[in-house]
């Protein structure tokens, strides 16, 4: 996927050569409400998406904003590929930007070359936010402008707030309702303390950034790599019968073999089924008998 910096760029691009619609917004965690902004635009040759970072509400009103996003911007990319996008412009937001003019802004839209754009019917920008999906149309002459109404799922509208929250009460199932595919997170494999390895199930410590691990227990989960999804089980939480330390960690032991035994790789791990508590043992072999039973789970999955 392509990457542009600014809409002057995208402007300059190879991308600006034939038509091309994008949808706007911040797009965290690409939720089904998300994917009907992008689904607006998807049909009408290649599909961009304009995003921000950090997420808006960090710069506005960091006091409001959540510990914790549902997907990084490296995750985000790698999700909208999935769903088709071509590409992204990411726009740096910051206090200055905050206080552009919106019509301005509409009008570096237009100069840009698109086509059509899309964004939720309630999207406001600009200064003193004067900017919405109503005015977007009058300032962009010449490009169809598509307000998406959104998404309601059980009554209730789809948002990343809602989505969040689920995770906090462990309601996995309807967390992943509203994302229409299971919740994951993507980060690093890390060194850890090497325990699993002494009891038969050694374990990547996948590092995250700031995205939001699902309350602690064990998981059957998948983990992607280099485009191929490789079953698990996962431990999140603080380990209580190895560890002293009250820090919450993904620990993923794999059911396959073709994963590297190094470090630095980087892997996605979605949360498919969560099958116990996080608990403390009175020995390594009960942890061990436990964990085996956890892994016979994960395997009839």
């Amino acid at each position: 996927m392509t990457r542009y910096r600014s809409l002057e760029e995208l402007a300059r691009g190879e991308i600006n050569q034939g038509d091309f619609g994008i949808a706007l917004g911040v797009f965290d965690g690409v939720h089904l409400g998300h994917q009907a902004v992008i689904q607006a635009v998807k049909s009408f040759g290649r599909t961009g998406v304009l995003t921000f970072e950090p997420h808006p509400i960090q710069i506005l009103a960091p006091e409001r904003a959540p510990r914790k996003i549902l997907a990084s911007l490296e995750h985000k990319e790698k999700i909208l590929k999935d769903h088709g996008v071509d590409f992204m412009i990411v726009i740096p937001f910051t206090k200055e930007f905050a206080m552009r003019d919106a019509m301005s802004f509409s009008e570096e839209l237009v100069n840009s070359g698109v086509s059509q754009l899309s964004a939720g019917d309630d999207w406001v920008f600009g200064k003193e936010r004067r900017g919405n999906m109503k005015r977007l149309a009058e300032w962009c002459p010449g490009v169809q402008v598509w307000p998406v109404p959104a998404v309601m799922l059980h009554g209730e509208r789809v948002s990343s707030t809602r989505i969040r929250q689920c995770l906090r009460d462990g309601n996995l199932k309807s967390a992943s309702e509203m994302l229409g595919r299971a919740y994951a997170v993507y980060g690093e494999v890390k060194e850890g303390e090497k325990l699993g390895r002494t009891i038969g199930f050694p374990t990547a410590n996948v590092a995250l950034e700031e995205e939001q691990l699902p309350g602690n227990g064990v998981y059957v989960v998948n983990g992607r790599w280099k485009g191929e999804w490789i079953r698990g089980v996962a431990n999140v939480g603080v380990k209580p019968t190895v560890s002293d330390q009250n820090r919450r960690s993904l620990e993923v032991h794999f059911l396959e073999q073709n994963v590297p035994d190094h470090y630095g790789w980087r892997v996605e791990v979605a949360f498919l089924k969560k099958i116990r508590e996080e608990a403390q043992f009175s020995s390594l072999e009960e942890l061990k008998e436990q964990i085996a039973k956890d892994v016979e789970e994960g395997l009839r999955f």
